[in-house]
């Protein structure tokens, strides 16, 4: 497999605290903005089309954590190019010259709606390409962008849970404020994803959902968004691992149009950094590992 892309050189990065104050690590594996240039010329949309797939700043509003203590990883390149909230081979054979492996996963309901692994869409059903994409530069994208980033975040939240004896991610990502030109129904302010009560105890779930609630925010849970692949295989509770993902409104914090920050950028970036501390003050009891109860 070709080196990754020199224009996404480094493909993501981990921001870390001098000392780290909490079992808490947040991740925004969506707001990578580094379009590749021969990406960009093989695409029939604009630069402004594709970006409406982007969590636009939502690293940004994420990076006062770092000084609170906690570490950041955020990805450089963008979702429609490949996206590593999705299993490793979400792909749909009808956009690939060539045979995809025996392996890839052509069926999930992600690939069906155009948004697997490499996406065949963005914002309401746009079709990315005009023709056929190899197989092979779907297939280097995920070896060279998509493995290296699981690792590396596999490695940080071994390294969170080593340290602590637990480990809380927070999977940071955004939504539209509005489903569509015909949707006037106001969104919540903020979506939890659990995988209804599956991937983190109640008690990281709840104290986010207080705090959020507690500044003003309109909070729903696992509707619409349950959270995804990372949500999924990251969480596992009875290791004292702990995985949440957090849809925040973009209505919230920016120009949904013009990409750029509102004016409630500022209040939202705070408030971040206070739930950060909020999370870390959960007992670490409640978080490690359950105990068989002694004979």
């Amino acid at each position: 497999m070709s080196q990754p892309n020199e224009e996404l050189d480094p493909p993501f990065e981990i921001i870390e605290p001098k000392h780290w104050r909490g079992p808490v690590l947040f991740n925004s594996p969506h707001s990578g903005n580094v379009y590749p240039h021969a990406f960009l010329k093989s695409s029939r949309l604009d630069l402004a089309a594709l970006r409406r797939s982007e969590d636009c700043f939502v690293d940004e509003l994420a990076l006062g954590v770092v000084t609170r203590g906690y570490p950041l990883m955020r990805a450089h390149f963008p979702r429609c190019y490949v996206d590593v909230n999705r299993e490793p081979y979400e792909l749909d054979p009808r956009m690939f010259e060539g045979r995809l492996p025996s392996f890839a996963n052509t069926r999930s309901m992600r690939v069906a709606g155009g948004l697997g692994t490499v996406a065949r869409v963005v914002g309401d059903a746009q079709e990315i390409y005009d023709q056929r994409i190899s197989v092979d530069d779907a297939l280097r994208r995920i070896e060279t962008l998509y493995k290296p980033y699981h690792r590396a975040l596999r490695r940080l939240f071994g390294r969170v849970h080593r340290e602590f004896g637990a480990a809380m991610l927070i999977d940071c990502h955004s939504m539209p404020s509005s489903t569509g030109p015909k949707d006037e129904r106001p969104r919540a302010d903020v979506v939890l994803g659990d995988r209804y009560g599956t991937s983190c105890v109640a008690a990281v779930s709840e104290t986010i959902e207080a705090t959020l609630r507690g500044l003003g925010y309109a909070v729903s849970r696992n509707k619409p968004y349950a959270g995804g692949f990372i949500t999924e295989h990251y969480g596992n509770p009875s290791a004292g691992l702990h995985t949440i993902q957090i849809e925040f409104n973009r209505g919230l914090y920016m120009d949904e149009r013009q990409f750029e920050r509102s004016a409630g950028f500022a209040r939202l970036a705070a408030d971040l950094e206070t739930l950060a501390v909020r999370l870390a003050e959960i007992p670490l009891e409640e978080l490690r590992p359950y105990r068989a109860a002694a004979e």
